[in-house]
């Protein structure tokens, strides 16, 4: 970080999971909505200089980073890459901390489930409520910092902990705690305590899939367990599953992103084929889903005792694909509701009258074919 004399920030760099930066330019422009604003760069290392290197993504609300008072709206989220989000809302959460400042609010437009997870990881709600989601989206919680340690153990592999380790990149995988703050978080990439450290895992229908690496508990490596899967031919599956995977997406979502998940979701077609350490690879116009959740699906299947067990299993599949595709989902409706600017919400509502009850049949129709599909 660079202060000029009189105490404000000239820039700052800060380091991403992958080892790249991300680079603060101070009341760059007061072209947004909201008048004056920061932008974020991306580049391999910051400069030498006070200079600007590399690529301009996008901008956010200008902040007095001498005397941090709330949590600033960020214009177009998807454009970040991986991890850069939560880096930056972490160094806005230990400059905070070491001003003195109490809990934060965030007034921005679409507070998001994204935006929700990635403040669990720098701070912590205040008050505790039932259902701390629909609060935030009320505009009723307040964000008290609580930044995080963040380790660069290796090239390939980055180190979050509060207390405890928290989140694990390895290789450009995340894996997560599936509990934050009293929040279950859905958690396919998963950490799990072992004596003397963590494992980071593949998880689907509340069971281990497959371990990947372990590491002590200060963040060292111990041990790399995972092994590429064998080559094998992707399946295609039929249309209508995916139709009630977006639907199930669609129906989880805050209200304004419902018509836009739907849309987004438009361009993708679903198969099972091998997913080297995950559970889900996002192409250009398909998912691919790993084929270890179908041997599950199977396994569950023929354990099933009854055909209301059996659309169980069924539904709990379409769900768990619906959850690993809704963050991608959700980050290009976003992305689309923003580029298109105000007058979408209205628009959308017009164009796309859809409710529940056609996505609940959507859903039923999605499961009754990968049952069927899961028979051949």
């Amino acid at each position: 970080m660079r202060w000029d004399d009189a105490g404000r920030l000239e820039s700052a760099w800060v380091r991403i999971p992958d080892g790249s930066w991300l680079g603060i330019e101070p009341r760059a422009t007061a072209d947004a909505p909201w008048g004056w604003s920061d932008r974020l760069w991306h580049a391999a290392e910051p400069p030498p200089d006070a200079g600007w290197r590399g690529t301009p993504l996008t901008v956010f609300e200008t902040l007095d980073w001498a005397h941090i008072d709330r949590i600033p709206t960020l214009a177009e989220p998807a454009r970040l890459p991986s991890g850069g989000g939560t880096a930056v809302l972490n160094l806005i959460a230990a400059l905070a901390v070491a001003q003195g400042a109490g809990a934060l609010a965030y007034r921005g437009p679409y507070p998001t489930e994204q935006l929700f997870l990635a403040l669990l990881e720098s701070f912590r709600y205040e008050p505790a409520v039932r259902d701390p989601l629909a609060a935030f989206i009320g505009g009723g919680l307040a964000w008290r910092p609580a930044p995080s340690e963040r380790l660069f153990v290796r090239n390939d592999l980055y180190v979050q902990r509060r207390e405890r380790i928290e989140k694990v990149v390895w290789r450009g995988i995340t894996y997560y705690r599936p509990d934050w703050q009293g929040v279950a978080r859905h958690a396919p990439r998963r950490i799990t305590d072992t004596p003397g450290g963590v494992r980071c895992e593949l998880w689907a229908l509340a069971q281990p899939l497959e371990e990947h690496l372990r590491l002590g508990a200060n963040g060292d490596l111990s041990e790399i367990v995972a092994a590429e899967p064998a080559p094998a031919a992707s399946r295609p599956l039929p249309p209508d599953v995916w139709s009630g995977v977006v639907a199930t997406v669609a129906a989880r979502a805050v209200p304004p992103l419902t018509p836009f998940v739907e849309s987004v979701g438009r361009a993708f077609s679903l198969e099972w084929g091998p997913v080297a350490r995950d559970l889900i690879n996002i192409g250009r116009g398909r998912v691919r889903v790993s084929a270890r959740l179908r041997e599950v699906l199977g396994a569950r299947l023929v354990a099933a005792p009854s055909r209301a067990d059996r659309a169980a299993v069924g539904l709990a599949v379409v769900v768990e694909i619906a959850s690993l595709v809704g963050d991608e989902l959700r980050g290009r409706a976003q992305a689309e509701l923003a580029r298109r600017g105000p007058d979408a919400l209205s628009d959308a509502g017009v164009s796309s009258p859809r409710g529940g009850a056609e996505r609940a049949r959507e859903i039923t129709a999605a499961v009754a074919t990968l049952l069927a599909d899961a028979s051949d």
